[in-house]
């Protein structure tokens, strides 16, 4: 069991860390929502856990934020067996965070944020884990800029998926989870979220499902697309590209200023792709993994 909530301060500077999801908010709230384009997942993760309950990613998940002087200058939350998730911070902030998780015997399975950042949590996290970090992904976000749908669209109708495709959708997640990130576990209670709220399009070619994408709740006037998958065999023919095309305009649609998705790197057609669909590059993170 980790410890209650606590402080950590170095140099007047400090992490305040929480199992609490309203104290994070709170806090670290307005420095989030003023930029809701970089701060697109954890505004997203606050929205499903209010919705699914706190452990919705998993048991015991931890929030904070980092003071320089009385502002909020950054963040963090690490939810299930995902990495720590980084805003924007100083690379000395980032090694403090290292040092106050370490104090609470967390045990994050990587960490994901800007090169600097992500690098100086990953070497302070040796330094008190021996515990080595190695390169999982480069990612690149992106913002729509102008909606340019494929023309011609290819053969098919799309749909809203609904509760009578969840083991589909099911199935689906867990293989772009396990080409995207070598495996994980996808949890029920995510795809319920998702269809709840109509967040999930299909692509069929003779009532068949050949693709789809997904996108998150409008929050701060952000929605995120993605995942998107399409089937090995049903690959090259344009479906992905119409079905992130629609479940764009559907985010619009439902109130979006902002439309992002993150791409990786290693992957110069879906990259390709969703510039052509008019995303424009933002900023790129990097996500690390620790072994022994």
């Amino acid at each position: 069991m980790r410890p209650g909530p606590q402080s950590v301060t170095v140099n007047g500077m400090g992490w305040n860390v929480t199992g609490d999801l309203e104290s994070y908010t709170a806090e670290a709230g307005g420095f989030l929502h003023a930029d809701p384009v970089a701060n697109t997942v954890p505004l997203s993760v606050i929205e499903t856990l209010r919705s699914q309950g706190a452990d919705a990613f998993g048991e015991e998940p931890l929030f904070g934020w980092w003071r320089s002087g009385a502002e909020v200058g950054a963040a963090f939350l690490l939810t299930g067996a995902y990495p720590v998730l980084l805003s924007e911070m100083p690379e000395h902030a980032a090694a403090d965070l290292a040092d106050a998780l370490a104090d609470r015997r967390a045990a994050p399975p990587g960490v994901s944020g800007s090169a600097p950042a992500a690098q100086a949590f990953a070497a302070a996290w040796e330094r008190r884990t021996g515990m080595a970090a190695e390169v999982r992904m480069r990612q690149r976000l992106f913002r729509l800029d102008r909606l340019q749908p494929p023309d011609p669209l290819p053969d098919g109708t799309v749909r809203v998926a609904t509760a009578a495709d969840r083991q589909l959708v099911r199935d689906w997640f867990t293989a772009f989870e396990e080409e995207a990130q070598g495996g994980g576990r996808v949890r029920g209670a995510l795809i319920d979220d998702r269809l709840g709220h109509g967040g999930i399009l299909v692509w069929e070619v003779d009532g068949a499902p050949v693709a789809m994408a997904g996108r998150t709740r409008v929050v701060a006037g952000m929605a995120r697309v993605g995942p998107v998958y399409t089937p090995p065999e049903h690959r090259r023919l344009g479906y992905g590209a119409a079905v992130t095309a629609i479940v764009t305009r559907s985010a619009l649609e439902a109130g979006a200023a902002h439309v992002v998705l993150f791409t990786d790197l290693a992957n110069p057609t879906s990259n390709g792709i969703y510039q052509r669909l008019g995303y424009r590059p933002v900023v790129d993170r990097l996500v690390l993994g620790f072994g022994a």
